[in-house]
């Protein structure tokens, strides 16, 4: 079976992914492209972070620069600040679960991830200054 990225097939690209069991059998099967999945997991809201639009992890050694960060954006409730706890295994390899991958500063010092918030921005400032409903009162009696 030969593999095309919906996506990609959708946007009217190629995107041929390769070939896969049974290789008798021609007919197409879909998948997924890396740069649509990263579109993808981007475009989903954090788990552990619901309301962050922008998530800046500080390397673990570098306390001066996370508290600094943490103070310039404690202000913003979209901004987290957070220390990296991941762990290096025997073999020098970053033991990960992250599943997106964010913007390395140009220093290595923190990474940036951006999060599509669960609620737009703007309609949570709209909502925020939104009158509470009054109450229904009936008028057909």
């Amino acid at each position: 079976m030969r593999i095309f990225c919906a996506w990609c097939c959708r946007d009217g690209q190629p995107g041929y992914l390769g070939e896969r069991e049974p290789l008798d059998n021609p007919e197409p099967t879909h998948g997924i492209c890396a740069r649509h999945t990263a579109q993808l997991l981007e475009a989903l809201p954090s788990r552990s972070f619901p309301d962050a639009e922008l998530l800046i992890v500080v390397r673990r050694d570098n306390t001066v620069l996370y508290e600094q960060l943490r103070r310039w954006f404690a202000a913003k409730s979209r901004v987290k600040v957070i220390v990296d706890r991941r762990l290096v295994d025997e073999r020098g390899h970053e033991r990960t679960r992250r599943i997106r991958t964010g913007t390395i500063s140009a220093l290595g010092d923190f990474t940036i991830v951006r999060f599509t918030p669960r609620v737009p921005p703007i309609l949570d400032y709209a909502l925020s200054l939104a009158p509470p409903p009054s109450p229904r009162t009936d008028t057909t009696s």
